[in-house]
């Protein structure tokens, strides 16, 4: 079950372009949990050289949206997300760790901390909390 689970995430992962683009891999998917990994490139920089807030973001909403997935089903989206930088990122790759806090048939409350991995050593760079919520049908949303 556990490997069903993850393969089925991967190929939610790999369905999403921008995910491929970044080179985000999920590492873990059960039921109310999740995590997933980012190597980081020079191109993940902003200016000064640490990992941009928009990177971290993006494994944050993705932490979200995966852990609402597992309890879910794969077929939905971010309804909201906050999110707290706690340290600029710095090493060679990001760690993102969501967890369902609250869940209904709909939606699910959600929380994600991102690590930035230096030399093996994990420190927190953000926190993030959010809603997913099952897509409604197609056309809904686009009206």
């Amino acid at each position: 079950m556990a490997d069903e689970m993850l393969a089925l995430g991967r190929a939610v992962l790999a369905a999403q372009p921008f995910s491929v683009l970044m080179g985000a891999e999920l590492t873990l998917y059960a039921p109310g949990q999740v995590e997933l990994t980012l190597k980081l490139r020079p191109e993940h920089a902003q200016q000064f050289g640490f990992v941009h807030g928009g990177v971290i973001g993006f494994m944050a909403d993705n932490g979200i949206s995966f852990a609402g997935g597992s309890v879910l089903g794969p077929d939905v989206l971010t309804a909201e997300y906050k999110i707290n930088y706690v340290r600029p990122g710095v090493g060679e790759s990001l760690v993102a760790r969501g967890s369902v806090v609250a869940s209904s048939s709909r939606q699910a409350v959600c929380r994600c901390d991102v690590f930035a991995v230096h030399d093996g050593q994990e420190r927190l760079c953000a926190t993030a909390q959010g809603t997913m919520v099952k897509r409604a049908e197609r056309g809904a949303l686009e009206q």
